[in-house]
């Protein structure tokens, strides 16, 4: 069978046009009482194109495991008396009773209202608007982005916030779930309603934490994360756009390669597990891209896609885990340099952050010569797509959906600290930064095809930065190509805390005494940073016109003395606008 054949028959993805509405059939609850059926995760709509919306929920009987026929209706009023759209849907064990839809032929710039139906069991309303026609230029877009919502820590006010916010869409770029559970990053409190996550298969790791392995373990985590009534709430109110980052399946990942220790072992049944939840999750459209369960291996999916909002906007979302090369700096070579464990040892400093620039050009070369290209993060496919994409959007603005951190953050020690510290370091080269051939060979393509007004919209890192990017890591003699805006997590403990907490007595320490301190200290060493802020919670919002994209910063507060989530949690706004035809971000802070 072809993918859509696969996917059709197997009830995953069921495709229906508006102008020939599936005609109704006998469904598994229309002679049960009212109650037989629950939706206990709301509804979800994706990836809104301009004569297309995905829809999604789940459905659970009461008593036994049954499947459940159920009814999707869309409709332009919130009344349903103006019918869009009705597809009957069958909800299966299988798939952990998840079901999604996309409904074609359907009118550009317009919302649209959509519930499911059992019986007289019906779920809550969302809403979700259609992109604008390819040949029209809206006068405005108005989109969030958000990342790093761990359930561990901190509090979710955020998304409450998020929910006020007048938006076409959200975009979602990844972590959305924590694979760990009582890991050492996660120690911090939790508002009382996130309570402690039990995975019913978790394999446990020295010191204690659990990590999840098996389908049941995954779906736990979504199930528990979508609990939430704000994330709920975030998903009704508008259609999300995502992709994930590494803790959909393991921390730093790569293709299906755990990074816990220095082995990078290889866990293909794992990375399978957490794809097929995802997928069950999340309200993607497979009729675009794709996801097979009967193809062998970890790469039985493609997520990385793009979408254009009329003349004035085209969305590239990439993938940058699932086809990376291995990072650069091999964690078991480097432990061997220091007479270390290669295999139950454990070196990300050294070889993932803080890594030292002459080793990384070192260990690049190596990697070049036996890959016979670039080492990187998109693979070979997926990266001349992105170029092609690029090079041929016509749109005004070009906004990449970027995971990983593309603004520079290097550490020049060699005049601070004594040996062995004194070094220029890599900080973080699980991003871009890691793999800097690569960065400048992608970097210069927009520089050779001249593409203009391409924007970034980043997050993982768990800070705020705005940053103008150069064709090469020198500001001083490189070309401005892009802004990278990144975004902090909505919970997740912040990058400043994680340097804090591992810093120790080392010559690090005193730079990083301070929150303000170390914003100071990485501007000055690189310079072509316009903002940051690496102690922060919260999300972003960008409003977007032919003539600028704007980006407001929003940043919240931590939990109040009691542990609750703050009743009135907004801690700042920063206002970041960057003018067509410029890469010269202007920013305005503590902003009304």
């Amino acid at each position: 069978m072809d993918r859509r054949s696969f996917l059709r028959s197997s009830a995953y993805f069921t495709v229906a046009s508006a102008n020939g509405l599936l005609a109704a059939c006998g469904g598994s609850g229309d002679d049960a009482p009212q109650g037989s059926f629950t939706f206990p995760l709301g509804v979800a709509s994706g990836d809104p194109k301009e004569g297309s919306i995905v829809f999604w929920t789940r459905c659970v009987p009461k008593a036994g495991n049954a499947p459940v026929d159920l009814r999707l209706e869309v409709a332009l009023d919130a009344g349903f008396t103006q019918i869009a759209g009705i597809v009957d849907l069958r909800a299966l064990p299988d798939y952990d009773h998840t079901v999604r839809a996309k409904l074609t032929n359907l009118a550009p710039a317009t919302r649209y209202h959509y519930r499911f139906r059992v019986g007289a069991d019906i779920s809550p309303v969302g809403q979700a608007r259609t992109a604008p026609a390819a040949n029209s230029t809206p006068a405005q877009l108005r989109f969030a982005w958000m990342t790093c919502q761990d359930w561990s820590v901190n509090h979710w006010a955020a998304m409450g916030m998020m929910a006020g916010e007048e938006l076409d869409f959200i975009v979602h770029l990844g972590d959305y779930v924590y694979e760990t559970v009582g890991a050492a990053f996660q120690s911090g409190r939790a508002e009382p309603g996130h309570g402690a996550i039990r995975l019913p298969d978790g394999i446990t790791m020295a010191g204690g934490a659990r990590y999840a392995n098996t389908l049941l373990d995954y779906r736990t985590l979504y199930r528990t994360y979508r609990g939430d009534a704000r994330l709920q709430a975030l998903h009704a109110k508008c259609p999300m756009i995502v992709i994930w980052d590494d803790h959909e399946f393991s921390d730093d990942c790569w293709q299906d390669h755990q990074t816990y220790s220095n082995a990078n072992v290889q866990e293909t049944s794992r990375r399978r597990n957490a794809t097929q939840a995802w997928a069950e999750y999340m309200p993607v459209d497979w009729g675009d891209v794709s996801f097979d369960l009967n193809k062998a291996g970890y790469d039985n999916i493609r997520i990385y896609r793009d979408f254009r909002f009329g003349t004035l906007m085209h969305l590239v979302m990439t993938d940058q885990r699932l086809y990376r090369d291995d990072h650069v700096v091999s964690e078991a070579a480097y432990a061997q340099l220091l007479q270390g464990d290669p295999v139950n040892g454990e070196n990300s400093i050294g070889s993932r952050y803080f890594v030292p620039q002459p080793l990384l050009a070192q260990f690049e070369a190596g990697a070049r010569a036996a890959l016979g290209r670039n080492p990187g993060l998109l693979g070979p496919t997926q990266t001349q797509w992105w170029k092609d994409t690029m090079r041929a959007s016509t749109a005004t603005w070009k906004v990449w959906g970027n995971e990983v951190t593309l603004n520079r953050m290097w550490l020049d020690m060699r005049a601070l600290a004594p040996a062995p510290y004194n070094n220029l370091y890599i900080v973080n080269a699980d991003g871009w930064d890691g793999f800097p051939s690569y960065r400048a060979e992608l970097l210069g393509h927009l520089r050779t095809n001249d593409v203009k007004n391409v924007v970034a919209i980043t997050g993982d890192l768990h800070a705020f930065q705005a940053g103008t990017i150069y064709d090469n890591n020198d500001p001083a003699t490189g070309r401005a190509v892009a802004v990278d805006f990144v975004s902090a997590g909505i919970s997740s403990s912040s990058f400043y805390q994680y340097l804090r907490a591992g810093a120790g007595s080392t010559p690090l320490a005193p730079l990083v005494a301070t929150p303000q301190g170390f914003d100071g200290v990485l501007r000055a060493n690189n310079p072509a940073f316009a903002y940051a802020d690496h102690d922060a919670q919260g999300y972003a919002v960008a409003t977007v016109t032919a003539t600028s994209f704007t980006v407001m910063f929003n940043k919240v507060k931590p939990l109040e003395a009691n542990g609750a989530a703050p009743t009135a949690p907004l801690a700042k706004r920063t206002r970041i606008t960057v003018a067509a035809g410029s890469n010269l971000p202007r920013v305005e802070d503590n902003v009304a």
